[in-house]
């Protein structure tokens, strides 16, 4: 018969497999030690993924938007230079035809059909452009 003693229960065999410090290692715990460890660092993973994701984004749309803002600027004052060049324009062509409303209205024509040909070639010249501007900007 064997001495009481010399037999462990397996709770007790699980319960101190080896110890270290302070530290107790259960031996059943240990493969959910592993899975929970694993469960943890895949969920930092994670959450710091989409952190970066959403930090490439704000990045992104700040560089668009200031190229945007920055073109904006831009176009105003082309705006402001093309408007004053085109009144000048008109009254140097009024007093060359004789009255001021004629240089307005040669001003107009051109500008009509100007906006003729911007009607029928618009999507190549300028939708085209700023969409292969903007998604170069995107990707870059």
């Amino acid at each position: 018969m064997m001495k009481p003693s010399a037999v462990l229960h397996r709770t007790e065999q699980a319960t101190y497999l080896g110890s270290s410090g302070n530290k107790n290692i259960l031996m059943d715990n240990q493969p959910d030690d592993s899975i929970q460890s694993l469960v943890d660092r895949t969920k930092d993973y994670v959450e710091t993924r989409i952190e970066l994701v959403k930090l490439q984004a704000i990045n992104k749309s700040a560089d668009i938007f200031s190229s945007m803002a920055s073109s904006l600027v831009t176009v105003v004052i082309m705006i402001f230079f093309f408007l004053l060049l085109n009144i000048g324009l008109a009254l140097l062509l009024g007093e060359l035809f004789g009255k001021a409303y004629y240089g307005f209205f040669t001003v107009a024509a051109i500008y009509l059909i100007t906006g003729l040909l911007f009607k029928s070639f618009g999507n190549k010249w300028i939708k085209e452009p700023v969409s292969i501007m903007l998604i170069k900007k995107l990707f870059k």
